[in-house]
């Protein structure tokens, strides 16, 4: 079941989806590029939020306006969770997981990379027992370095690789260095709208193998709860 793990499709939530007729013309993308289970991983900062109570009742207010028009066999929700100073010691962190899985997809900052980072994801990992999934982890080339970035590639996460790095030289390179040595990793398309930033599994499915896809769709079962 080709699965979506990282897109912004609820409306005026974050930065994705504007308005409901907007994720509709997502959502028609998106099956009509063979996409059959929905991830809907709207963006969660703990400084701006007033908590995870209020963030899952904005969640689920987004979701009610365009769950009848989503023509998926499955839909779940969850968060693309910052990580930040103390996000580990969040109460309540793990409702932000994927619905019906332990896996929470945690974004690192766009900064140079710091030993903290690492702890946060270790601890989440730890204290929750939660499946941590990171997110791009092709984006942050060009703010780490070389060493850095093995330290990232080296924690103990499902890898996720937006279909948009098989356009990128460098980026396609990473994504098939994580493709054969690691045994979890999950593509997304990261998509925010129709435009600029639009579902792209079109593009993934002319330049990935099949059994990699797979492979990828294969980890919401392995970490179903």
């Amino acid at each position: 079941m080709l699965t979506e793990y990282h897109c912004h499709i609820l409306p005026g939530i974050d930065d994705g989806a504007k308005d409901a007729e907007q994720s509709a013309e997502m959502a028609q993308m998106m099956k009509a590029q063979g996409v059959e289970r929905l991830i809907a991983t709207p963006h969660f900062y703990a400084h701006r939020e007033k908590g995870i109570e209020a963030f899952l009742e904005k969640r689920q207010a987004a979701y009610e306006k365009i769950k009848e028009n989503l023509p998926f066999r499955e839909v779940h929700l969850g968060a693309e969770v910052a990580i930040e100073h103390g996000i580990s010691e969040l109460n309540g962190i793990e409702k932000l997981a994927i619905e019906g899985t332990r896996i929470i997809l945690l974004e690192l900052p766009y900064r140079p990379y710091e030993r903290w980072m690492s702890e946060e994801i270790h601890n989440i990992a730890a204290e929750f027992r939660l499946r941590v999934m990171l997110a791009h982890v092709h984006r942050y080339l060009e703010y780490y370095s070389k060493e850095e970035m093995e330290t990232i590639l080296s924690a103990n996460a499902i890898m996720q690789i937006n279909n948009e790095a098989f356009r990128s030289w460098k980026e396609k390179r990473l994504a098939k260095r994580v493709i054969s040595s690691h045994e979890c990793f999950a593509f997304g398309s990261d998509a925010h709208n129709t435009g600029n930033r639009r579902p792209n599994w079109d593009l993934l499915r002319k330049k990935a193998k099949p059994e990699d896809i797979a492979r990828s769709d294969g980890m919401f079962d392995k970490y179903r709860i």
